[in-house]
């Protein structure tokens, strides 16, 4: 599956940050200290991206990471501010649940799951997170699963049949 380039203004896109590791190396002279920030960036409207950035400082570690999100984006179907069906998606140990909800609901979703949804432009919508916790992986999987969501135009478009019949049967 090819995935085409998605050009977006730098303008509209906000950049969230999910988590920051510190790294302690000793050496002979000491401790080093580096930093590793996970930043997730979107538009508010279906595109989004996620970047890694390591540096010596945390302030260049985010634009690092920032960088890296901008360079590697994808589109994702939102439908009336929640997705269109529920999926369930492991990336390494990490399984992400999302299931869309009424409008209203709110996003039920925690920690770098729900920096993602936002990023998305997703506002109602449930999600649960199973197994791994890391934050890496978990930021993988809810973009794998929001990337393999599809609308029912999609749908009806890839098995040639009217709209009527994706829904009726």
């Amino acid at each position: 599956m090819a995935i085409d380039k998605i050009i977006v203004n730098n303008d509209e896109l906000k950049d969230r940050l999910v988590a920051i590791n510190r790294v302690t190396k000793v050496t002979k002279g000491g401790r080093t200290f580096t930093f590793a920030a996970i930043v997730v960036v979107g538009d508010g409207k279906g595109v989004l991206g996620y970047g890694l950035g390591k540096a010596g400082e945390v302030t260049a570690a985010i634009a690092k990471g920032v960088e890296s999100a901008k360079k590697n984006l994808v589109k994702v179907n939102v439908l009336k501010g929640t997705i269109p069906h529920e999926i369930e998606v492991a990336y390494g140990g990490a399984k992400v649940f999302l299931k869309p909800a009424a409008p209203g609901t709110g996003m039920v979703a925690g920690g770098a799951m729900r920096a993602v949804l936002e990023s998305a432009g997703i506002t109602d919508v449930l999600a649960k997170s199973k197994g791994s916790s890391n934050p890496h992986n978990l930021v993988k999987a809810t973009i794998k699963a929001l990337s393999e969501v599809r609308d029912a135009y999609t749908v009806a478009g890839t098995r040639g049949i009217p709209m009527s019949k994706v829904f009726n049967g």
